[in-house]
């Protein structure tokens, strides 16, 4: 069957012109790095934004990808850590202009990814981090082709408040076996944030000009007595209210 057959070379590199079908499984993006710039500039314009005086953390740096991913952070003006698995790979790094603030070796166990990262950001966290997966199983199990990839709980606890996480892992759940992680996240976005209460403020002000000019309108049930608030408490904890609850006192 002739779809059975694969073409010899299927991706484009070099100074040549490759012609693709439109229906082709590949990319052909391998040439100038392409495939890797466009992921690259995906997490770090689209889905996150690095600029100036902002700290992000690479995963994997000595990988084509994360070498892409540095070289557009250091151009926009971010500090940039880096973590490798090897000797070889660290000295890679350390040959890149301009040089990476901090490269992190953690082949022989002897560094502290969170503790390094929070003391490179005087105890803040990193504002950006770009992972290559990370584990989704307990510390305890082991899991070969997981075995160099970073804990999601510790992703998170060196997440600055406000920060970006972007990554590459495909079934990422958060919960078990750390309820808190959720809660973690949810709260670095606004409530932990003294740098974020401005932008809070506004947000909140400019949603009582809207409450205040109709253009928001709640959904309201009919009010109920003060007598019957324990019923409709109890409605409201449970999840099944499904509008807003209006409780009417009668003074006198």
């Amino acid at each position: 069957k002739l779809d059975e057959f694969l073409p010899v070379g299927r991706e484009v590199a070099g100074v040549v012109v490759g012609i693709l079908p439109v229906d082709s499984e590949e990319c052909g993006l391998s040439a100038a790095t392409l495939c890797d710039g466009v992921c690259v500039y995906t997490g770090l314009h689209y889905l996150s934004y690095v600029s100036t005086g902002k700290t992000l953390l690479v995963m994997h740096g000595e990988s084509p990808f994360g070498t892409i991913a540095i070289q557009l952070a250091q151009h926009r003006g971010a500090k940039v850590i880096a973590t490798v698995y090897s000797l070889e790979d660290k000295q890679y790094l350390q040959r890149l202009t301009p040089s990476v603030a901090r490269i992190i070796d953690e082949s022989n166990g002897k560094y502290d990814l969170t503790e390094i990262c929070l003391e490179e950001t005087g105890g803040l966290g990193v504002d950006l981090i770009l992972d290559a997966g990370v584990k989704s199983h307990n510390k305890e199990d082991k899991v070969a082709s997981q075995e160099l990839l970073p804990h999601k709980h510790d992703i998170i606890t060196l997440l600055s408040v406000g920060g970006h996480w972007v990554t590459m892992e495909e079934n990422l759940h958060l919960d078990p076996p750390y309820p808190p992680d959720s809660l973690c996240l949810f709260l670095k976005v606004w409530n932990l944030s003294n740098m974020q209460q401005g932008k809070y403020l506004c947000t909140l002000e400019d949603i009582m000009e809207k409450l205040s000019s109709g253009i928001f309108r709640p959904l309201l049930d009919e009010p109920i007595p003060l007598y019957e608030a324990n019923v409709s408490m109890e409605i409201v904890q449970k999840n099944q209210a499904r509008k807003k609850t209006v409780v009417q006192l009668f003074l006198r």
